[in-house]
Parts: structure tokens; C-alpha cells; sequence
């Protein structure tokens, strides 16, 4: 029987101060990456992510080409030792731009591009204090959904924004509905609730003028035909036409990650 591999690539939270550099010292393919990386953007990326500092890496804008081009560092690394080739990739939020490279739909230098002014745009999106994230442990997505439209009052809302495993749902929106939403997972039984400590409220309508940013940026790339199919956050499903690439992208700025 034939072995089926998928790739999955992580998001923004996986970054650390010395990623990569053991990757770029021991393989030329990853050393290379990051040096298309550095000239992509125009700065050493790649000293950022091997040296520091640390509260420069943990910016947004500099938090998502740094994850991107680590995460296409080990992919091609990988690559150069062994020659096993995926049915499908995926990854989590910007994790899904590194799918997209590693089926060929995106060149490294688009995707560090674009997902530098993607964490641009989501940092600037909302005023720092007005949102927040909270993870909640113990209730599935009808709970979640029923006491984020109950604590969605006064104008302000929080919703469902990552959906990681039954069980484990992150909300996001106004800090003040976060909380609220925290108060009644506790009256309902949540088996444990956590305020995140995020730069901002991520994956929720908050978000909508990141999105609106992204669209010509996006609109701007050059999709190629995908290689193997990548599993979109907002849907879940497998996506290989290249003309839904973009949308997919701009949709999961401000919708759930499945």
C-alpha cells in the first residue's frame, strides 16, 4: 500500500527567537530561502529570526514572513533529503500561504511580501486594548456560537474564530465582549477559559479593514496552477483552482479558522 503525506505548516504563535538558523547552517536549500526572503523584503529577515530580538520578531508584521520562510526553510530542506511528494497540504491561518508555496501556487518572495503587509494590516486593524482573543476548553461550537451572540451587547461582538478540535474553540472581538463571553463560559461549565495575550483580535469582523487592505495586494499575485490541492481555513475542504486562491485568503482575515 502507497503512503499518503500531508504537509501542515504552522501559524502566528509557533515564532522563536533562533528559528531556521540550524536549518540554514546544515542545508544549502533552506540557506537559500532565507536569503530570497532577505532580498525579497528588502531587510535581513533571516538575522531577525536567527538573533533577535525577541520583542522584534513578536511584531505581527514581522512575526508572519518569519514563520512563512522557516516553515519553506524545513519544507525544502526536507525536500533535499528525501523525495516524498504530498496529496495535500495545509496550514493554519497565515500557515496556509506556506501550503500555498509548497504546491507552487505562490512564489516565496509573493507570499513573504504579502503576508509582511498582511500582519501590517491586522496589527493596524483595530486600536490596541479595544480587542482581544480567549480560548475555551470544555464546549462545542453550538455553546460557543449561543454565548457569543449573548455577549455580543452594546455594539460590541465576539465570535467564534478558530475552531481547533471539539472541544477547544477560540473566540475573538471587542475586549469587552470577550470577557463577557469568558463570565458565562464559566456559569455554563466550560472546563477552562483563557484570556490569549495577542497583539490583536484575529479571525473575526474586526479584522474588516485588513481585509479590505488585502485585496489589491492579493489581487496583485500571481496564482499558479497548484501542484496538490491545500485545504482552505474557512472552508475545510481542498481547494486546487487557482482562481479561488485569493478569495480564500481575503475570507479567512475575517471569518473562522476551520
Amino acid at each position: 500500500m502507497a503512503i499518503k503525506v500531508g504537509f501542515l505548516f504552522p501559524g502566528q504563535g509557533s515564532q522563536k527567537v533562533g528559528m531556521g538558523a540550524d536549518l540554514a547552517r546544515e542545508f544549502p536549500a533552506a540557506r537559500r530561502v532565507f536569503e530570497e526572503a532577505d532580498e525579497a523584503l528588502g531587510f535581513a529577515l533571516s538575522r531577525l529570526c536567527f538573533e533577535g530580538p525577541e520583542d522584534d520578531l513578536r511584531l505581527t508584521a514581522n512575526t508572519q514572513p518569519a514563520t512563512l520562510a522557516t516553515s519553506i526553510a524545513a519544507l525544502r530542506a526536507f525536500e533535499s533529503e528525501c523525495p516524498i511528494r504530498p496529496v495535500l497540504a495545509a496550514g493554519h491561518s497565515l500557515g496556509e500561504y506556506s501550503a500555498l508555496v509548497a504546491a507552487g501556487a505562490l512564489s516565496l518572495a509573493d507570499a513573504v511580501r504579502a503576508v509582511r503587509e498582511r500582519g501590517r494590516l491586522m496589527q493596524e486593524a483595530c486600536p490596541p486594548g479595544q480587542g482581544s482573543m480567549a480560548a475555551l476548553i470544555g464546549l462545542d461550537l453550538d455553546a460557543v456560537n449561543a454565548l457569543c451572540a449573548e455577549a455580543s451587547i452594546n455594539g460590541e461582538i465576539v465570535v467564534a474564530a478558530n475552531l481547533n478540535a471539539p472541544g477547544q474553540i477560540v473566540i475573538s472581538g471587542h475586549a469587552g465582549a470577550v470577557r463577557r463571553a469568558l463570565d458565562l463560559a464559566r456559569d455554563k461549565g466550560a472546563g477552562s477559559s483563557v484570556e490569549l495575550k495577542v497583539s490583536a483580535p484575529f479571525h473575526c469582523p474586526l479584522m474588516r479593514p485588513a481585509r479590505d487592505g488585502m485585496e489589491p495586494v492579493l489581487t496583485r499575485l500571481t496564482i499558479n496552477p497548484l501542484e496538490f490541492g491545500v485545504i482552505a481555513n474557512v472552508t475545510a475542504q481542498e481547494n486546487r483552482d487557482p482562481a479561488r486562491v485569493a478569495p480564500l485568503l481575503l475570507d479567512q482575515i475575517t471569518g473562522s479558522v476551520r
